[in-house]
């Protein structure tokens, strides 16, 4: 984290109105000066290359570079709306020395550093040339990081009034290959959060008491060392009563259940498809919607078919002869047998195609993808004499070589 009182414009060698490609241009030839590969064992070169780039860190980031600009120095703790509503009301940046800031018309911020002891700030270079700050007993770094973060975060998180969505929920879902392509009901346990029966939501049961924090008051002091101010009870935010917390969803509004959801798969559902059902994520709360459930489609094979798309794919066997001289041979579909015709000639690892015979589309009503047929040629093993005698014969009929076109291009 970057600490306070350190010039990183003066660092990097550039003016406070530097444009970002001023300051990344001068920080890139710092770094090629000062990089640690650059200067072997040279400490000072290691800890400037540090300091570049803690201050590289701070000012290429938009955000951060505008509230180092208002405070005077740049903390991980700091809110960004917080720095803004400052900058609104005319406070101008920690003069440190124990001064406190001045607002543009002369007005000071309603807080003192005097007497407080900066002694307790160690730092030690860490990763990416941020400081890392050590813990001090009684103070030091981290009260002080602790009192900043109460100051601009509000120390710990409210629950956000009005309606509140629900989230999302993704399962994935294995649907065997013939469900997918016929449709089908499947059964799915999902765990989600449901309204809570007792407060309808609200997380709260009615009727509130004095707030345990700050007792009613709607603030609390913070100190650290002789700084001391009051914030705003990050408890009740202020209003000094919180609200009794529901003792069935202990104040969440929502309640875990695991339940069996049934639900329908559209013919032709494709392996990875996304289906979303409204309304069936985690309830919301206060009155909020509900989010919704979404179900990824993880599509089983089959030891025949296998499917691309709305394509399907199969590799069928045929004799020599068939191949040779040509036939009408059966061949299986999702829909049954049917004949194709093989052409004379045809050759192992040719394609056919057998026209919408394939998967029902899931998005377009009516249409059907293809069977595409890969012929593989079925050798026959030669064992009687006869057999032999007339493939020797048909090799004497037909001597062209098949490997010839393929050595003339070699």
């Amino acid at each position: 984290m970057a600490t306070a009182q350190k010039d990183y414009y003066g660092t990097l060698g550039v003016k406070k109105t530097a444009t970002a490609e001023e300051i990344r241009k001068a920080f890139r030839k710092l770094a090629r000066k000062y990089h640690p590969d650059v200067n072997p064992n040279n400490k000072k070169a290691e800890e400037k290359f540090k300091e570049i780039s803690e201050a590289n860190d701070v000012l290429s980031d938009e955000k951060k570079r505008k509230i180092y600009d208002q405070f005077g120095f740049y903390s991980d703790n700091i809110d960004q709306a917080a720095a803004e509503a400052a900058a609104r009301g005319g406070y101008g940046p920690f003069t440190g020395g124990g001064q406190p800031g001045r607002a543009r018309g002369g007005q000071e911020v309603p807080f003192d550093f005097g007497g407080f002891d900066f002694s307790d700030f160690q730092r030690s270079a860490g990763s990416g040339g941020r400081a890392q700050q050590q813990q001090q007993p009684g103070g030091g770094w981290g009260g002080f990081r602790d009192i900043f973060s109460g100051m601009f975060n509000g120390g710990a998180p409210q629950r956000q009034a009005g309606p509140q969505p629900g989230s999302d929920l993704e399962y994935q879902v294995s649907v065997d290959f013939w469900t997918a392509i016929r449709g089908g009901t499947v059964k799915l346990q999902i765990t989600r959060r449901e309204m809570c029966p007792t407060c309808k939501g609200k997380a709260t049961t009615g009727g509130s008491i004095t707030c345990p924090e700050c007792h009613g008051e709607g603030h609390v002091t913070q100190k650290a060392g002789t700084m001391k101010f009051d914030v705003q009870c990050a408890t009740c935010g202020g209003a000094g009563k919180v609200e009794n917390a529901c003792p069935t969803c202990h104040g969440e509004g929502t309640i875990g259940r695991t339940e069996t959801l049934e639900f329908r798969v559209k013919p032709g559902t494709r392996d990875g498809q996304r289906i979303r059902l409204a309304g069936k994520g985690n309830a919301g709360t206060n009155g909020g919607a509900a989010g919704d459930l979404y179900l990824i489609m993880k599509v089983g094979t089959h030891p025949v078919f296998s499917r691309t798309g709305d394509d399907i794919s199969v590799q069928v066997p045929v004799t020599v002869t068939e191949a040779a001289l040509g036939a009408k041979i059966d061949v299986p579909t999702i829909d049954g047998r049917t004949q194709l015709k093989i052409p004379p000639g045809t050759q192992t690892g040719q394609k056919l195609r057998l026209r919408e015979k394939g998967v029902p589309s899931a998005s377009v009503e009516g249409k059907r993808g293809d069977q595409i047929v890969e012929v593989k040629i079925a050798v026959p093993k030669v064992q009687d004499e006869r057999s032999k005698e007339i493939l020797r014969e048909l090799a004497k009929l037909n001597t062209e070589d098949p490997r010839q076109e393929m050595f003339a291009r070699v």
